[in-house]
Order: structure tokens, then C-alpha cells, then sequence
């Protein structure tokens, strides 16, 4: 019954050496003996840039490292050897290995046709700004390099709905290619702009058959080269709903019934996510944005912020079976599109809110376990030099949830500046249960009831953050305390 947390095992500026699939090689057992229970894993097939960039430019979804395409064989994590030896490596450990899956679209095509399109209003999806003309676009994918191997199939203009850029021209817009499917976008996506289905490059036509059974060969050729245990879906507010329904039960009757799903849907109001939840039937959980996003203000506000709100409008409040909750990730670190971080004093707090309570699947994010250093362009042009440090104590937060975090849970979040839980503990994990107490002001307390079964034990903290013991009396309850702007967690004392 032990505790399921998630680690991305990697951020936008992992190096571009091809070490990080030995890495996970070498660290599969240390972190499946600290707590991890599964790693997401990046994009594994050959993008536009070859070796250098993250993977979700994507290039040729059946390269995972074999051929010499875009200026090498390895991508930017490593070899196909490399990457199949890293999973069997974590599935050994004892940990689930999810893939990304990165559908979207397609970028590097290796030939030009000429296509029917009409250019769109950018801000406005639906609105044509032309009428029907041709232009040479970047939409055959042949693969030479890999001729024919795993799959034969020709992607051509009739595979996607829209493209970025006339060669022709040499003009860069939004271009809706005019084919037998319709004449605009798919329906279906989500109604930003509009209609959302374009987001970049060469954008998938999930309405035509074709495309729809490739993908779903593809689904079933790569679990049997890389033996996954669940998929991480990019971008599917962008894509039409009924499609991942189709691949996702495809693949769970090919596969197996208990393939895990999480879905990227990259919205900070709660409501599109409930509705992707209905309209695809609970097919998969999502990533819970809203969460991110109260932690992102939380951070910044300080004691400005009303802690008793931290879980208002959230997919964890309210369908938390269906919620992977996170801190950061590689889109929302700094200098990135979604640019939000979390700040470093509030990231102890925000991952004792998804580690230590019993709702949601809790996600940790590479540079807040190893640290992380990188330089880039912020969008004023400057080159900016990053630095994110671990955040502190993480690795007794993960304890805290792999020994401590069992039980029923006892809510107290009842003050602004001030708020806490409980965990009562659970007979099967020896020792187990919690108080947690969290201040983003002054010092704090809070009596706190951790049930009878922890009556008259004595609680320590066990992050270090307050010193002193607390003897809980004959029902369990004890004046738990807090240091200002930290978190303090309570266990037994060995």
C-alpha cells in the first residue's frame, strides 16, 4: 500500500549530452529505495534538432535513437539501447515508467508540396483572412533515413490541418490546409482563440482514418520495444477529444488494462478541466493547473496570501482521483512559455500540501530533488543565467510520504496564516501518522487531533524546521507549532 509519487525526470534544460538515460540507469534503485514510486520520462523520439533539443518538436515518433536523422543518431537523452536498458533498469527497481507522448503535431518535414490553404485571423481561429490559395509547405515526412523500418507510412499534406510557414512566400502565419476532411480546424478542442486545435508546425488531422490507425500501430509498436507502464499525454487541450478516447482504449486492450494516462491540459480555471474529464469519461487524470497556480500566487503574496483558499477551484478538491498535483515543471520554470515558478521559500509548503495529504497523485519536479543551472534568452533578448536550488528538506518530505502519510485525514485549515493537517496512521505501516502545520507569516500553533491510536505517544518534527517534543494526550490531540513562512511535520518519535 505504499504511498504513489511521481518524479519528471528531467526539466527543458536537461543536458544535451545523451547522459540522461544512463543516469536514470544508474539512480533507478536510489530512487525507488528514497520513495519514488514512477518516473515521467521526456520525449524519446528524434525531434528537428536531433540531439539538442527537448523532444517536443517532433520529428519521427518510431526514432528513438537508431538512425542518423537531423544531425544524429542518439536524441538528446541518449541511444535506443541506452533508453531500453534505463527503463528495464527503473521497472527492476521497482518503479512504473511513464512515457511522453507527444501527438500534436510535426515539425522537419523532409519535402515541400504544394497545398490548398486560406490564412487565418491568429487571435480569432474560426476567422478566415483569405480566400483559398496555394502554397509550398513543409509536409511530407518520408524518413529516409530510416526507410521503411517499423513503419512504412508517408505523411503528407492530407495527415494535417494547418501549417505555420510558405516556403514560397517565406511568410510565417496561420495557415489552414484545405483537404477532404473539412474546411477549418477539428472540433472538439478547446475554444481559447477561438478554436484552439492549431498550436504549432505541422498540426495532426486526427479526422482522417489513416492517421488515426498509424498512431494507434505506433502505440502498440512501442510498448512492445519499450515496456511502459503509462503515458503522459502533451498538449490535449489542442487535440480533438474523441481521438485519445479511441488510442487510450486501443491501447489498454492491446497493452494492458491499467496503463496510467495524465493528460496536459494547461488551464488555470478549474472548469475546461472538469469538462475534458466528462467528455472523455474518466479515461485520464490531468494535471492539476488551477493547484500549480495558487501556489505560483501563494508564493509571491506571502502573508498576504489566505491559506485557507489553497485548495479552492482545484482539481484535487474536487476530483481528486483523477488529479496529479505538482510544484513546477519544465514549462513553468524560469524562462520558459508558461514561465511561473514557485518560490523557494514557499516550495517546502506547497510539496507538504501534495506529498503528505491523501488526495491526488503527487508529481515532483526534477531541479527541486538534484538542483538545476542553465543560461537563455528571456524574452527581452538578454541572456539570463538560472540557478534552482533542491528545495530544502525535500528528501524527508518524500520519507514523510513513503512512512508517515497513511490514514484518515483531519482538515484544519482554518486560518489565514496558519493552517494544518493530520494523518491518523494506519496499522499495516508501522508507526505511521502525521501532523502537519504550515505558517506563511509569524510563528504559529494549532491543536490538532491525530486520532486514538496515536494517544499519549510523543511527536518530534521530523523536518528539523521546530525544535522540542509534543506528548499528545489520552485522544491523540497535541498543540502542534510552526516557525514562520516554513512547514513543520510531526511524527512519532523513534
Amino acid at each position: 500500500m505504499l504511498n504513489g509519487t511521481m518524479l519528471q525526470y528531467f526539466h527543458w534544460y536537461s543536458p544535451a549530452d545523451g547522459s540522461v538515460w544512463n543516469k536514470l540507469k544508474d539512480e533507478a534503485k536510489n530512487l525507488s529505495e528514497m520513495g519514488i514510486t514512477s518516473v515521467w520520462l521526456p520525449p524519446a523520439y528524434k525531434s528537428t534538432e536531433g540531439g539538442f533539443s527537448p523532444g517536443y518538436d517532433v520529428y519521427d515518433i518510431y526514432d528513438l535513437g537508431e538512425f542518423d536523422q537531423k544531425g544524429s543518431v542518439r536524441t538528446k537523452y541518449g541511444t535506443r539501447d541506452e533508453y531500453i536498458e534505463a527503463v528495464n533498469a527503473a521497472r527492476a527497481a521497482g518503479l512504473r515508467v511513464y512515457i511522453d507522448v507527444v501527438l500534436n503535431h510535426m515539425g522537419g518535414a523532409d519535402e515541400t508540396e504544394k497545398i490548398p490553404v486560406r490564412k487565418v485571423d491568429p487571435e480569432d481561429r474560426n476567422k478566415f483572412i483569405s480566400d483559398t490559395f496555394e502554397i509550398e509547405a513543409f509536409t511530407k515526412f518520408t524518413f529516409p533515413a530510416r526507410k521503411g523500418k517499423y513503419s512504412q507510412f508517408i505523411w503528407d499534406h492530407s495527415c494535417f490541418s494547418g501549417i505555420d510557414y510558405a516556403k514560397d512566400l517565406e511568410e510565417t502565419a496561420i495557415f489552414s490546409i484545405q483537404n477532404e476532411y473539412g474546411p477549418g480546424w477539428e472540433d472538439g478542442v478547446d475554444e481559447e482563440m477561438g478554436n484552439y486545435d492549431y498550436l504549432m508546425f505541422a498540426d495532426i488531422e486526427f479526422r482522417n482514418p489513416a492517421v488515426r490507425e498509424e498512431l494507434k500501430r505506433w502505440g502498440k509498436w512501442y510498448y512492445d520495444t519499450v515496456q511502459f507502464d503509462g503515458v503522459r499525454l502533451d498538449a490535449v487541450k489542442h487535440i480533438n477529444q474523441d481521438f485519445y478516447k479511441e488510442w487510450l482504449d486501443f491501447m489498454r486492450a492491446e497493452t494492458k488494462d491499467d496503463l496510467f494516462a495524465v493528460g496536459e491540459y494547461w488551464f488555470i480555471d478549474l472548469n475546461p478541466l472538469l469538462n475534458y474529464i466528462d467528455v472523455t469519461e474518466g479515461r485520464m487524470s490531468l494535471f492539476d493547473v488551477p493547484l500549480h497556480n495558487n501556489f505560483h500566487k501563494a508564493s509571491n503574496a506571502g502573508k498576504d496570501y489566505d491559506l485557507t483558499t489553497i485548495f479552492n477551484d482545484t482539481l484535487v478538491a474536487t476530483r481528486p482521483e483523477l488529479a496529479v498535483t505538482l510544484v513546477d515543471n519544465h514549462d513553468t520554470q524560469p524562462l520558459q512559455a508558461l514561465e511561473a515558478p514557485v518560490e523557494a521559500w514557499f516550495k517546502p509548503i506547497a510539496y507538504a500540501l501534495i506529498l503528505l495529504r491523501a488526495q491526488g497523485y503527487p508529481c515532483i519536479f526534477y531541479p527541486d530533488l538534484f538542483s538545476a543551472t542553465y543560461t537563455d534568452k528571456g524574452g527581452d533578448g538578454n541572456d539570463y543565467e538560472i540557478f534552482l536550488p533542491a528545495c530544502d528538506k525535500i528528501d524527508k518530505l518524500i520519507l514523510a510520504r513513503k512512512q508517515y502519510a497513511y490514514g484518515e485525514q483531519r482538515d484544519y485549515l482554518d486560518h489565514p496564516n496558519c493552517i494544518g493537517f493530520t494523518r491518523e496512521g494506519v496499522d499495516e505501516v508501522g508507526n505511521s501518522g502525521c501532523a502537519v502545520i504550515i505558517s506563511n507569516s509569524e510563528d504559529g500553533f494549532k491543536t490538532m487531533d491525530t486520532g486514538a491510536r496515536n494517544a499519549g505517544k510523543t511527536f518530534i518534527d521530523l523536518l528539523g524546521n521546530h525544535e522540542g517534543e509534543i506528548k499528545l494526550d489520552e485522544d491523540g490531540c497535541g498543540e502542534f507549532q510552526v516557525m514562520a513562512g516554513s512547514v513543520s511535520v510531526w511524527v512519532q518519535k523513534p
